[in-house]
């Protein structure tokens, strides 16, 4: 054991021209007179600017605190800041900065600059300039910046090389993203709905600890892992995500994102989930947190079939025809059971809680799901009256047949009929429960928003290049997805606007997004820059999203 004293301003040491910062420690050992020193590299300066390294940004605040190092201290020190004041430009460019220069004022707006340069205060330029590359460059992947860089205004400014990317994955920490989150609800989450849901992530790389072999609608054979994202229903912006083992089933991540909800700051809430996520577990754990929700149901429950079976009847009705969802409906409040334990550990029942359940039939539904059974059945009465009886489906021919061999006639099949009638009985039938919206209609229209969660996994798969992350360590994925995250804020803020002013009637994401990136920035050693043109149809494209142009259009 000995004990450690840094020493807390850093310091500074030229080695072969270049200024790296450092700070030293003192420290004893036993049996010897005199303390030992040791030194803590930082980082360098660049052109009279600290740039710190991976060690100092995982320090902690108060860690990095005590070395005394601020961008402005660290240029101080140096020996080889420059004095005076320097020209606006010391060469001259030509770069494409319309796209970029909208994302920036979304950026503003929606409190994401701010927010990173309080948690990210070294990097932060970084992170936005690789979100931008992500938003324009659909499908490329990061190691494709530099050529991007080079024709691009972006805040960095300057070149992100592959191995500098892969550094600054490393240095996003788990915690900086909590951080984020938590300033980004702050600002944007009143009377909110969020949508919740999972989607799996297919990864070549034996290295991640999340990696596990699960189920993925793609089928392939790669490991994956899972990703969970909440989403606002009037914001339509993302909120947070968590990053899961690709082992792990939707119902099983409730109550988990509950706590970590918690955590951030989010009191009450209104959840919107998909079916996979319903188990009895999970309600009551809603209920105790004082939740408010939309769920899906599954139709084999009990107390779905049993609501079914007492309007059955009744439901195809006029008075229970809803023109705009085109659709029939009908709801019922039910109670909810929250269990406990007593003193002796017997389970007992604490309390009842108001649930809605509202149901739904859609006749056409039931139609297709009738015609696609008959096909089935037709084809697995075929493989017994050809002697092609498959293993796995016994299970089926014994559900659906009634099976009989003699000596003369061989096989006879018939079909229980009987057992296809009972199974369609509950054919275009689907439920919702809820303990917030009483009428069915409006919590059919928040539920049917949740396909915002669903649009925003494809945006991150698709055009943020997510469906095969390319990183090789957790750390390093965790912060590529958060960088992905923050291009998904962007794209799903000019998405919104898009549909707001009916934009999509004369664009598609992509060629709004060309339009205004062709708007060029000029600079010239010496001299300010300047904007180039800037046509009436590209003003009005920044003016949609309540942006100003660069140039004045008269």
């Amino acid at each position: 054991m000995h004990n450690t004293k840094p020493k807390p301003n850093a310091k500074a040491q030229i080695i072969r021209g270049v200024t790296y910062i450092y700070q030293e420690f003192s420290y004893r050992v036993s049996g010897e007179k005199n303390p030992r020193h040791r030194r803590r590299y930082l980082g360098k300066m660049v052109d009279g600017t600290f740039v710190p390294n991976a060690k100092f940004l995982l320090l902690s605040s108060e860690e990095q605190a005590q070395t005394g190092l601020t961008f402005q201290h660290a240029a101080a020190k140096s020996p080889h800041a420059k004095r005076g004041r320097r020209p606006a430009s010391e060469t001259s460019t030509r770069l494409f900065h319309g796209a970029t220069y909208l994302f920036g004022h979304l950026a503003e707006r929606l409190g994401i600059t701010s927010d990173l340069k309080r948690v990210f205060p070294y990097t932060w330029k970084k992170i936005l300039s690789l979100a931008w590359f992500l938003i324009l460059e659909d499908h490329n992947v990061i190691s494709r910046f530099s050529k991007w860089g080079k024709t691009h205004a972006h805040p960095y400014g300057k070149d992100i090389t592959s191995p500098r990317s892969s550094e600054l994955f490393g240095t996003i920490t788990e915690d900086g993203i909590q951080q984020f989150f938590s300033c980004q609800i702050k600002r944007r989450l009143e009377k909110e709905y969020l949508a919740y849901d999972c989607t799996s992530i297919s990864t070549y790389s034996q290295a991640l600890s999340f990696a596990r072999r699960g189920k993925n609608k793609e089928h392939d054979q790669l490991e994956q892992i899972n990703l969970a994202l909440v989403f606002g229903y009037k914001s339509m912006l993302p909120v947070c995500y968590r990053i899961l083992p690709g082992n792990i089933t939707d119902v099983v991540t409730v109550k988990k994102t509950i706590r970590d909800l918690v955590a951030m700051g989010i009191g009450s809430v209104n959840l919107v989930m998909d079916r996979g996520f319903y188990s009895e577990e999970n309600i009551t754990a809603l209920y105790k947190q004082h939740y408010r929700f939309i769920i899906a149901a599954k139709k084999s429950l009990k107390r779905v079939k049993a609501a079914i079976d007492r309007i059955h009847d009744t439901l195809v009705s006029f008075e229970h025809y809803h023109e705009g969802q085109d659709i029939y409906y009908a709801s019922e409040l039910l109670k909810w059971e929250i269990k406990g334990t007593d003193a002796e550990g017997k389970e007992i029942t604490q309390a009842h809680r108001r649930m809605y359940l509202h149901l739904y039939y859609d006749d056409r539904r039931a139609l297709d799901a009738r015609r696609t059974q008959h096909k089935k059945v037709l084809k697995l009465k075929r493989e017994l009256e050809q002697g092609e009886q498959k293993t796995a489906h016994e299970q089926l021919y014994a559900k659906y047949f009634t099976i009989k061999k003699t000596p003369k006639r061989g096989m006879s099949v018939t079909i229980r009929t009987e057992v296809l009638e009972e199974e369609a009985k509950y054919y275009g039938y689907f439920s919702l429960m809820s303990n917030l919206v009483k009428d069915p209609i409006d919590a059919l229209i928040v539920y049917r928003a949740k396909d915002v969660v669903e649009k925003a996994f494809g945006n991150l798969k698709e055009r943020l290049a997510l469906r095969r992350p390319g990183v090789n360590t957790h750390a390093n994925l965790q912060g590529k997805i958060f960088i992905q995250y923050i291009a998904l804020i962007i794209l799903s803020q000019i998405q919104r606007t898009m549909r707001e002013q009916k934009l999509y009637q004369s664009y598609t994401l992509y060629t709004l997004l060309d339009e205004l990136d062709v708007i060029e920035y000029f600079t010239h050693a010496g001299r300010r820059g300047h904007w180039g043109e800037v046509t009436k149809k590209q003003a009005k494209l920044f003016q949609a999203f309540e942006v100003p142009s660069p140039v004045h259009i008269k």
